[in-house]
């Protein structure tokens, strides 16, 4: 297969990890006789920097242009810290899931076996916990109407739905519960909110088509709540936009670290990969950045275009560097790998999965591994 890839790496980390992701990728053109081409754009703080613009119109285009779009991170302190920026980096990643009408985020969280132990929750609490969130990622607050009055003392900002967007969502969620324990939660503040009442209208409505799945519902404060006392209670989280960027970012916590969880931002005609943490500015050249995230993004990229076996293999690197405690310092404080290291460990696995266990002291001493 041939793609064309759209590469964003964006700020802060986002390079250093995204550029372990293109290796994994290339490991598996190599292994698997594919062919993929890596097209670089410019998006977030660096592109203010260059172009005044967080989303260049040309970076746009070329996005709009290839396969898949591969995201890294945005963000830059001086930004973050001016709430008076008129532009500022998050405004390039909600126009490019606003223009490439990217209304489905997928994010799998998922407690490794070798990982129990670095997670603040207690091990028989998130032992087995297997979730996929499906956030709803271009409507809502995010996206609605914004107010401020003229004295700068009265804000608001409009929550709004249509059917036709709860309903666009809410298939994917149960096609994915059917393939899973066939169990699907809908999350919302049904109580108070009048966008709630009717995401639960809809999704009840809907749930007729899919008589197989079991469809509850959990409100938001309480969903919290469950995703730390009993992971294990849910299979499929559907949930409108603010809520699914809280309670993901919450679930990372399950895993250990928020650098092991990928993203899929898929829409009716275009996708985007992108792990889930932010540019994490403070570790930017040091080499400590966790790139499993943005490793396992591109392996859900490859199963966005049916390559299953290709994504796989990444999986499988992944489960073996963690089991071998290939990793950065989030997860081995006592003999930790750099960022890049990591990446040339799951790379090698891939083109050589027999032989990696055996090019695992090379990695540790400092030699090159095999690519």
């Amino acid at each position: 297969m041939k793609l064309e890839i759209a590469v964003l790496a964006g700020d802060g980390i986002g390079p250093e990890v995204t550029a372990q992701a293109i290796k994994s990728l290339e490991a598996i053109a190599h292994s698997f006789d594919h062919t993929f081409l890596f097209k670089e754009g410019l998006v977030g703080a660096i592109a203010i920097d260059k172009t005044g613009d967080a989303l260049p119109q040309e970076t746009l285009d070329l996005c709009a242009a290839t396969d898949a779009v591969l995201f890294g991170a945005i963000g830059d302190p001086k930004y973050d810290n001016n709430p008076g920026s008129k532009v500022r980096p998050e405004q390039g990643l909600l126009k490019l899931r606003k223009e490439l009408g990217l209304y489905a985020n997928i994010r799998p969280v998922k407690a490794y076996p070798t990982l129990l132990e670095h997670s603040p929750l207690k091990r028989h609490i998130i032992e087995g916990t297997d979730i996929a969130i499906y956030r709803e990622l271009t409507g809502g607050i995010y996206f609605g109407k914004k107010t401020l009055n003229d004295e700068g003392t009265v804000a608001s900002d409009l929550c709004e739905y249509s059917k036709e967007e709860i309903e666009r969502i809410a298939h994917l969620a149960f096609k994915e519960a059917l393939k899973r324990k066939k169990k699907l939660t809908l999350v919302d503040k049904a109580n108070v909110l009048e966008t709630s009442r009717l995401w639960r209208k809809v999704v009840t409505e809907l749930a007729t088509a899919y008589p197989e799945v079991q469809l509850d519902f959990m409100f938001v404060d309480n969903a919290a709540m469950q995703l730390i006392l009993n992971p294990k209670s849910f299979d499929v989280i559907l949930t409108e936009n603010m809520f699914g960027d809280i309670l993901s970012d919450e679930a990372s916590v399950i895993g250990g670290s928020i650098g092991l969880l990928a993203s899929a931002s898929i829409g009716d005609k275009f996708a985007m990969f992108e792990p889930i943490h932010g540019s994490y500015p403070q570790a930017t050249g040091k080499g400590i950045a966790n790139p499993i995230a943005a490793i396992l993004s591109v392996a859900m990229l490859l199963r966005h275009f049916n390559l299953n076996e290709e994504a796989a293999v990444i999986e499988q690197g992944v489960e073996k560097a963690l089991e071998l405690h290939i990793t950065t310092p989030d997860l081995n404080s006592h003999q930790p790998l750099s960022t890049q290291k990591v990446g040339d460990f799951i790379a090698d696995y891939i083109t050589n999965p027999f032989d990696t266990n055996v090019n695992f002291e090379n990695i540790h001493v400092g030699q090159s591994t095999i690519i």
